[in-house]
């Protein structure tokens, strides 16, 4: 199988996953705080590493092991805390457009820190992608269908610092830590998360919660499946599209994530318009014209 071929397939499943994150996160905010599903998301998701992490440690050089933790933290944990929190306040459109600012953090934070050069084509592409997914995400305000909530507006700086944190963290790993098992570094940064997962949950009385009651169960079931896939699964799919394809094509992924909430909104019956199909071709456009390296003559 080629290495295109596999980027992709890679680019699609985390797309899928971090689609339907969205979509898991949002339903567990009506019985749930933010904080609760972020704790329990990385708890979980460290759980799941924890038989592996003695396992995997050995495999990682000791003075290396301060930069796999980091990327945990500034991967996972504390952009977990602040779209949580940051969904319970805002209207989600807001959320997922300023997701979608994190291939422009990754590039900026490449260059200003890392040195790194990009095509003017690339930036082209960027902005073509991103000006598609905002236009398909604001569709409905456009349209006169709903309104968007501008409440809270001081929340929306959490967003923001998330993408900022996940610019940092693709930079650091597809620079300083690109020469690591994609497997390896997953499972000992998410199994490093175990402790703290743990006393945030005891501190935000998530064991006092009445676990009888069948709303908090699927609040729980969807959270759960949220650090199962879309943190453990996820983090390795994602750590091994960094190092195969670089940290600004991984990125990209958040431009996919508008055509599977497409298709949660297909299941439910909301309609597919033209505008809406011409919004998906603008971010392909993009998608193509950052990933495509221009011929040198």
């Amino acid at each position: 199988m080629s290495k295109k071929l596999i980027s992709w397939l890679l680019f699609i499943s985390l797309c899928l996953i971090w689609g339907s994150s969205f979509k898991l996160m949002k339903d567990s905010t009506a019985t749930l705080t933010g904080s609760q599903i972020a704790s329990l998301r990385i708890f979980m998701a460290a759980l799941i590493c924890l038989p592996f992490l003695f396992l995997q440690l050995k495999k990682i050089e000791a003075n290396r092991l301060p930069l796999v933790a980091l990327s945990a933290v500034i991967g996972n944990l504390l952009p977990a805390f602040l779209f949580a929190i940051a969904l319970t306040r805002i209207d989600g459109s807001l959320g997922g457009i300023l997701n979608a600012l994190t291939p422009i953090c990754v590039v900026l934070i490449g260059l200003l820190f890392y040195g790194d050069r990009i095509a003017a084509q690339k930036m082209i592409g960027l902005f073509i992608g991103f000006i598609g997914l905002v236009l398909l995400t604001l569709m409905p305000v456009l349209t006169g269908q709903r309104v968007i909530s501008f409440d809270n507006m001081s929340y929306l700086l959490l967003p923001v610092v998330g993408t900022l944190l996940y610019g940092v963290n693709v930079n650091m790993v597809s620079h300083r830590l690109k020469d690591i098992n994609p497997i390896n570094l997953a499972m000992v940064s998410l199994g490093f998360m175990i402790i703290p997962a743990s006393l945030l949950l005891w501190q935000l009385d998530f064991f006092s919660l009445d676990f009888t009651n069948p709303a908090i169960q699927e609040a729980i079931i969807a959270t759960s499946a949220l650090g199962v896939l879309g943190s453990t699964v996820a983090t390795i799919l994602f750590y091994s599209l960094v190092q195969l394809s670089g940290g600004l094509f991984a990125s990209l992924v958040t431009y996919g994530i508008p055509f599977v909430a497409l298709f949660w909104g297909f299941l439910d019956n909301e309609a597919i318009t033209i505008l809406k199909i011409g919004c998906l071709l603008l971010i392909l456009i993009g998608v193509y014209l950052a990933n495509h390296s221009p011929s040198r003559k």
